[in-house]
C-alpha cells in the first residue's frame, strides 16, 4: 500500500508554506514564551519569517463588499507570501468567532489557506483553514 508523500499537496494547498509559518510560529514561541500582546507575536513571527527568507505583508487590507459594492476593509495580521493568511492571537482559548473572522479573510480575498495561531499557551495552538469551492 502506498501512502502520499509530503508534498502531496491535493489534500494540503501550500503544504510547504504552512509547515514555515508554523516552524517559526514555535520558534517565536520558544523565544517569548507566552503573555505577550498579539502585536508582540505578530511582529516577531514577521521578523522570524523574513528571516527565513519569505515574502510577508504585516496588517494586509482586506476589502469588504456587500452585494458588489465595497463597504469598508479589515485587516488580516500577516499575508504569507500571497498565499496563506495568519491570524494571530494571544487569548485563553480559541473561539468559534476567531474561526469566523479568519474564514470571512479567506472568502473576501479568494486565498485559499488561512493559519489561526494563539501563542498564549505553553504550546503555539495551531489551527489550519482551507477554503473550498
Amino acid at each position: 500500500m502506498s501512502r502520499p508523500g509530503p508534498k502531496n499537496d491535493g489534500a494540503y494547498p501550500h503544504r510547504e508554506i504552512t509547515e514555515k509559518i508554523i516552524g517559526a510560529a514555535f520558534e517565536v514561541h520558544r523565544e517569548l514564551g507566552p503573555g505577550f500582546l498579539e502585536k508582540v507575536y505578530e511582529t516577531a513571527l514577521v521578523r522570524e519569517l523574513e528571516d527565513r527568507g519569505v515574502r510577508v505583508s504585516s496588517q494586509a487590507e482586506i476589502a469588504v463588499h456587500y452585494k458588489g459594492h465595497p463597504v469598508g476593509v479589515c485587516y488580516a495580521d500577516v499575508l504569507i507570501d500571497g498565499k496563506v493568511i495568519c491570524e494571530i492571537k494571544a487569548t485563553e482559548s480559541l473561539s468559534r468567532t476567531h474561526e469566523a473572522q479568519i474564514l470571512h479573510y479567506l472568502k473576501a480575498t479568494g486565498i485559499k489557506v488561512g493559519l489561526l495561531l494563539n501563542f498564549a499557551s505553553q504550546r503555539v495552538q495551531v489551527k489550519r483553514f482551507v477554503l473550498s469551492r
